[in-house]
């Protein structure tokens, strides 16, 4: 046997033992046309990262429609960088996720088993597209409202067939987490020197559309995907944050931020006549890094 071929067998001995006494995460924001991740080690972003886009309609508005083909790209991605022994927590896409902020009744605080108790009340103002009793629900408190959460489901069937497509990769499924609680994690570790007047308007793409999230003192208030119409998404970005102003007397300064830089950024600024801001994110994106402050508080 060739030295070369000893040590090649020796690395592939050795590589599930590293991967059970040194596991790495793997923090997976997937999306309609693509998916991005990056490794999280001791805490901190890994030097390994991919982005890589869907075949089209293989998933669409959240669910994965060709199961095999997405769970085969995922399962090689990790191959090609040695990532099988990680454990993955994934971003669902944000189409697959409705998103409400939720009081509990005559101002009680959260209890103690949210969901349970969300089950049980099976609130009418939701307004979900699914039933409750059929939903896989994430509640998160707001910050400084004990009385407040913000709550997103899922449909069951979804989130099974997400299962079922990291299952068909071989990976080690550890989390689905709603995108829209990730990138609410993200923007607020981002941008905590906003006061409680101040309206930060979020724009993030979501495949060939526009999302656009308002949240004014730490509460989520409105949530928006606009889709190219006629070339007037700008006007409808406008539209739609001069709307939310009109009904909200409380706001004094608007805050206009882009996840990413995007081609209708700079021109929704001008419309609104504010400066447009960047995070500058430690990880790839708000949604991952939203993953990665989910991982360290769970």
């Amino acid at each position: 046997m060739e030295i070369s071929n000893l040590f090649e067998d020796l690395r592939d001995f050795l590589r599930p033992l590293q991967g059970r006494l040194f596991p790495r995460q793997l923090l997976l924001e997937l999306r309609d046309d693509g998916l991005r991740a990056q490794v999280l080690a001791d805490g901190r972003p890994g030097s390994i990262r991919f982005d890589a886009p869907l075949p089209p309609l293989t998933c669409r508005n959240g669910m994965p429609l060709e199961r095999e083909p997405i769970g085969d790209m995922i399962g090689d991605l990790m191959v090609r960088d040695n990532l099988m022994e990680a454990f993955v927590m994934a971003a669902l896409p944000p189409a697959a996720t409705q998103w409400r902020v939720f009081e509990w009744p005559r101002g009680q605080m959260i209890p103690d088993d949210p969901l349970e108790a969300i089950r049980s009340l099976n609130p009418k103002g939701l307004r979900l597209p699914f039933p409750l009793e059929e939903a896989v629900i994430d509640v998160r408190p707001l910050p400084g409202i004990p009385s407040m959460a913000m709550l997103a489901a899922s449909s069951l069937r979804l989130v099974e067939a997400w299962i079922q497509v990291f299952n068909h990769a071989g990976a080690q499924l550890e989390r689905l987490a709603p995108a829209q609680s990730c990138e609410y994690l993200g923007l607020r570790s981002n941008f905590s020197d906003a006061g409680s007047r101040d309206l930060v308007a979020l724009l993030s793409p979501d495949g060939g559309a526009l999302r656009l999230l308002l949240v004014r003192d730490g509460i989520p208030r409105f949530d928006r995907t606009i889709q190219e119409v006629a070339h007037q998404r700008v006007d409808e970005v406008v539209r739609s944050i001069e709307f939310y102003r009109r009904s909200d007397p409380e706001v004094r300064r608007l805050r206009l931020i882009q996840s990413s830089p995007l081609p209708d950024g700079e021109a929704v600024a001008a419309a609104l006549q504010v400066p447009l801001e960047t995070p500058e994110l430690e990880f790839d994106s708000l949604v991952i890094s939203g993953l990665a402050i989910a991982e360290a508080t769970a």
